[in-house]
């Protein structure tokens, strides 16, 4: 019997990695005949860079950029020499974790950091960079981060602007004539995973604004800064940014990311399948084995087991999770099969979390019995 064992993290108890390596064992030593592959995934967030060094090797790289607002942080991404390959996470340098609540102000931060990440890879010898646009203190729609790769932005005075949340509105000119020639070499994927527009009531301002320090009359200002360099955009390079699911993302950096990295958006799960040919090596699987820490209805809203769910056929798929707070007819309703909890093993959840290696073993080994009719 062929298992593709294919999970999400555990957040902030099992990795993917050792959830394969667990299940694995508990599969043999009920069905030591079986034939097992170990896909761990992820969805572009926290977890990617482990599990694309687990395909990839490489190695991670440590880099000082510009934060949100301008001072010195320490950054890492990881980069594949032989794919010439890098993943970077845009929050090592742009994220809303390296500030302060009173640090907080998307009319004051900037993407510039992320830029300098980018730049850092493209010098290393990347041709190909995944970027995940996730967890961003930043509402510049990607200004800060052109500035990095040599774009100019200019308003209606011609004087340069810095490339932050305030300077949207101002925006009348952007001069690309300097920007660095090596981005015509490489390819840009973004890992997106929301479908809001550039602006208005589902955009970037106000869904994500309020989050990132704004109060309403920012949320307005930025709100219509977008517009305006939508606008701007359309009137020099032809392309309406708002007709693009995603745009809004990371404060409108999606949007910056088409326009000036010449990217395009993906899930962050079908990013991931792409690169470990999960279409492929399922094939003639009977059983697929997934699984994440809390299973309920955001499991199903772009994470990893929507993306295996997509990719099926004639697969069957089990889940073990943490816990389920879905419905028998939720849970047959999305075609799954089987599925186990560690909490029908735990004596409440702090327990299922603290013996997860233990339960999660447990519910393997349950489930190879059952298969086996036992």
């Amino acid at each position: 019997m062929k298992f593709v064992i294919a999970p999400d993290k555990f957040k902030g108890s099992l990795t993917g990695i050792e959830f394969c390596d667990i299940v694995e064992k508990g599969i043999l030593e009920i069905a030591p005949h079986s034939e097992i592959y170990k896909l761990p995934l992820a969805d572009g967030g926290d977890g990617t860079v482990e599990v694309l060094k687990y395909y990839l090797g490489g190695e991670i790289i440590h880099v000082t950029v510009q934060n949100p607002i301008g001072k010195p942080t320490p950054a890492t991404y990881l980069f594949s020499k032989n794919k010439h390959l890098a993943f970077i996470e845009m929050a090592e340098a742009s994220g809303i974790k390296l500030l302060t609540n009173e640090q907080l102000n998307p009319l004051e931060t900037t993407t510039f950091g992320t830029g300098q990440l980018l730049l850092h890879a493209i010098e290393l010898g990347a041709k190909h960079i995944i970027l995940g646009i996730g967890g961003s203190a930043t509402n510049d729609a990607g200004m800060g981060t052109a500035r990095a790769l040599g774009y100019q932005f200019f308003d209606v005075n011609n004087h340069e602007l810095e490339g932050r949340g305030k300077d949207l509105s101002q925006l009348y000119r952007i001069d690309a004539s300097q920007k660095r020639v090596e981005l015509d070499r490489v390819s840009f994927e973004i890992a997106c995973d929301v479908n809001n527009p550039l602006f208005g009531t589902e955009g970037a301002a106000y869904v994500y604004a309020p989050q990132k320090g704004a109060d309403s009359k920012i949320v307005q200002e930025l709100d219509k800064g977008l517009e305006n360099f939508n606008n701007v955009v359309l009137r020099q390079y032809g392309i309406n940014l708002q007709e693009i699911k995603g745009a809004g993302a990371a404060g409108g950096l999606g949007a910056g990311s088409i326009c000036f990295l010449n990217a395009t958006l993906k899930p962050g799960i079908e990013l991931i399948k792409s690169i470990v040919d999960f279409d492929k090596i399922i094939e003639n699987a009977d059983w697929i084995i997934t699984g994440e820490g809390k299973f309920d209805d955001q499991t199903f809203s772009g994470k990893v087991i929507k993306g295996i769910i997509d990719s099926i056929s004639n697969q069957r798929l089990a889940v073990f999770c943490g816990t389920s707070q879905l419905s028998e007819h939720q849970i047959k309703q999305h075609g799954i099969d089987y599925i186990d909890q560690m909490t029908n093993y735990a004596t409440d959840i702090n327990d299922s979390i603290k013996n997860s290696k233990t339960y999660l073993k447990m519910s393997a080994r349950k489930f190879a019995r059952l298969l086996q009719g036992n």
